[in-house]
């Protein structure tokens, strides 16, 4: 039954998904995993849907929705705020006590998460195609699986960080 299900919607996600990354400044990768999450997720508490198709494209637009919100409040540093010229040593001490909360929180997560994201800071600077090839993984999955694993690390992280002013 959800393999016929899988196979019936693929397609339908496959163009959904390309048709609103663009707008929510998602990869269509991205908008499609979560989406399969979403089906799993709702074929467990619920049972198939009534109209798989409508739920569907419903589901791809949500994921869309939510992915600009979160966007809209991500904003990354020009710099790090620790990499000031002329740091003291108090400076110095917060940001290697951030650093180790960072790779202790990562080394907490599930799966293969933790190699994941410490090949993606490893001061090596590897490629994707590196990355992959360490995980044993396809160079294709790594940005899903990279996004999925900083969500992850987002919910950790949220109840210990003070809520911020969006960056930027």
């Amino acid at each position: 039954m959800t393999h016929d299900l899988v196979t019936t919607l693929r397609p339908l996600l496959s163009a959904e998904a390309s048709a609103e990354a663009h707008a929510s400044g998602a990869e269509p990768g991205d908008l499609e995993q979560a989406v399969w999450l979403r089906l799993l997720e709702h074929l467990e508490a619920d049972g198939p849907p009534r109209d798989p198709h409508g739920w569907l494209r419903s589901a791809v637009r949500s994921e869309a929705r939510r992915t600009r919100r979160t966007t809209r409040f991500e904003r990354p540093y020009d710099r790090e705020p620790a990499d000031e010229p002329d740091r003291d040593p108090a400076q110095l001490a917060l940001a290697a006590a951030r650093h180790r909360a960072l790779r202790e929180a990562v080394r907490r997560l599930p799966g293969r998460c933790p190699r994941l994201l410490e090949a993606l800071l490893s001061p090596k600077d590897l490629t994707y195609r590196e990355i992959a090839g360490e995980l044993g993984i396809s160079q294709g999955s790594l940005g899903p699986e990279r996004s999925r694993c900083l969500g992850c690390l987002r919910r950790l992280l949220a109840p210990e960080v003070a809520t911020r002013e969006p960056r930027g």
